[in-house]
């Protein structure tokens, strides 16, 4: 049985496989995805214990997705992440239900602490 299942969204792939492979290799089931629709529908289709995902994407932002989602999963947990997104951004995030604001690069042993730290709030 996985660690946790995770749902990943980056509109960077190198940093979705990267981070899928790393955390994977720790016992986490995490599904990547590139784009705030494919989230969606994924969300739609399967149960995820924490979703990552990035604020500054093309087409739907994170802050939508985030909100979009939070409509389809109720009480589901996020961790908000950019490399080059504004504070006021994160805060916002923050605001809307975001449990976590992190900043790239990620520190994979940070992600996993604020992943495990989201689901038992």
């Amino acid at each position: 049985m996985a660690l946790l299942r995770v749902l990943l969204i980056d509109d960077e792939e190198e940093l979705v496989f990267t981070l899928t492979e790393r955390l994977m290799l720790r016992g986490i089931e995490v599904e990547g995805v590139t784009s705030g629709a494919d989230a969606i529908k994924c969300v739609r289709e399967k149960n995820f214990d924490v979703v990552v995902l990035d604020i500054k994407m093309p087409g739907i932002g994170g802050l939508e997705v985030m909100k979009r989602i939070r409509r389809e999963r109720e009480g589901m947990r996020f961790i908000l992440m950019t490399g080059r997104g504004s504070p006021e951004e994160g805060e916002e995030g923050m605001q809307e239900g975001a449990f976590a604001y992190l900043v790239k690069p990620i520190n994979i042993e940070d992600l996993i602490k604020k992943m495990m730290e989201a689901v038992r709030v």
